[in-house]
């Protein structure tokens, strides 16, 4: 993985360009303190004022190292072949180009480094005593080998910070997405409590006050009865409705109100024959099923009593729950067709999509299907899996 460098800060830059030029005079230092005593001749002369120019231009053109990181290592190798000072300038810009972490590029400037160093070792004469070239040329081996390790795990940790970096930014986009899904998922939640909790009660109190519009020969009781119904039927919806709320104001943390389950069925049944709807219900023995299984087969009565009420007035309804641990709870609502032709409430249409919804989520099958013999049959079957050690 290459990792394209950062921008150096001018401090950063600085002291890089410091240590070169200081590595540089000391290389020129060296071989001037080597020249033989009285000795005078062009090579003196360039030593003494080509050189530290030649080695300051390469300084200068190592500032474009990180631009142009083949070509001015090239040129600043071969430029130092003919000048001591301009060693400082080769190392910085082989270090540099080791931080790329390029095996063939490196492994090439390193090997001229080394060549150029034979070089200039040559350029100069010596005085009496001069050191055998084989050590001079192991000193600059050890020198170039440090160099190239040295940039090579500077290049190493920049690959490891940008790995690292992209991870931590990878993990907060993924973290955004979740927190984002889980805001759908919460209003997916929200929405079908909503309707499970309003829908019933809101069809019934409208069923109820259709009656009211459509038959003006009732009984002056019976009026009173369906307007209080429709009274209390509104006041309980308006309840329901405080409680989805207040769910909606709590803190994350904080508890959602009592969840229905198949104890509350007979209530159900109850409330949907005050209001007028036919109803009856064959409960079996069927267990204490999870909480989760419990409140499906809830809505699931609850959204085919609301079904009947609206769109088969009139019409008898039966409601069987039956099965157990193991083999799983089937849930029937049948209505055998309106008896009257009364226009039904406004709908949705979202009852049944989230019934499903609720069903599937439960690894459960939803069918829903006239009857040959007239009416609608909603039908239900959710697993429950036996226990470990259950028979």
């Amino acid at each position: 993985m290459l990792v394209s460098p950062a921008k150096l800060k001018p401090w950063q830059q600085g002291w890089r360009l410091l240590v070169a030029a200081l590595l540089g005079a000391f290389a020129w230092l060296a071989v001037a303190s080597q020249l033989p005593e009285g000795f005078e001749d062009a090579r003196t002369e360039w030593l003494l004022f080509g050189d530290p120019v030649l080695g300051l231009g390469c300084l200068i053109a190592s500032l474009w190292r990180r631009k142009y990181p083949l070509s001015i290592a090239t040129g600043v190798v071969i430029a130092s072949a003919v000048s001591a000072t301009a060693g400082g300038a080769a190392l910085l810009v082989l270090g540099s180009l080791a931080t790329r972490r390029r095996p063939l590029e490196t492994t090439f400037i390193g090997l001229a480094c080394v060549a150029t160093a034979a070089i200039t070792e040559g350029l100069y004469p010596r005085g009496s005593d001069p050191d055998p070239w084989w050590l001079s040329i192991s000193f600059v081996v050890l020198i170039t080998g440090i160099v190239v390790a040295i940039g090579a795990a500077i290049g190493a940790r920049r690959e490891e910070l940008q790995s690292l970096r992209e991870r931590a930014e990878s993990a907060e986009r993924e973290q955004v997405a979740r927190a984002a899904e889980a805001r759908i998922v919460e209003r997916h939640r929200i929405a079908r409590e909503m309707h499970d909790v309003l829908a019933h009660r809101v069809s019934l109190v409208a069923m109820q006050a259709g009656v009211l519009g459509h038959r003006t020969d009732l009984p002056p009781e019976q009026v009173s009865l369906l307007a209080r119904g429709i009274a209390d039927g509104a006041h309980q919806a308006l309840e329901e409705l405080r409680e989805v709320l207040g769910v909606l104001r709590a803190s994350p943390g904080g508890l959602e109100p009592p969840q229905p389950s198949l104890a509350n069925l007979p209530a159900l049944v109850a409330d949907a024959r005050a209001l007028g709807v036919d109803v009856e219900y064959l409960p079996e023995s069927v267990g204490t099923p999870p909480d989760l299984l419990a409140r499906t087969v809830y809505r699931i009565v609850q959204e085919g009593l609301t079904n009947a009420g609206k769109h088969a007035p009139g019409a008898k309804v039966r409601v069987t729950v039956a099965g157990g641990e193991g083999e799983g709870l089937r849930v029937t609502v049948r209505d055998s067709g309106a008896a009257r032709g009364e226009a039904p409430p406004p709908s949705a249409g979202f009852g049944l999509l989230g019934l499903s919804e609720r069903v599937e989520l439960a690894g459960g099958e939803l069918d829903r299907h006239a009857d040959p013999d007239g009416g609608f049959v909603l039908t239900a079957w959710l697993p429950w899996p036996a226990r470990e050690g259950s028979e």
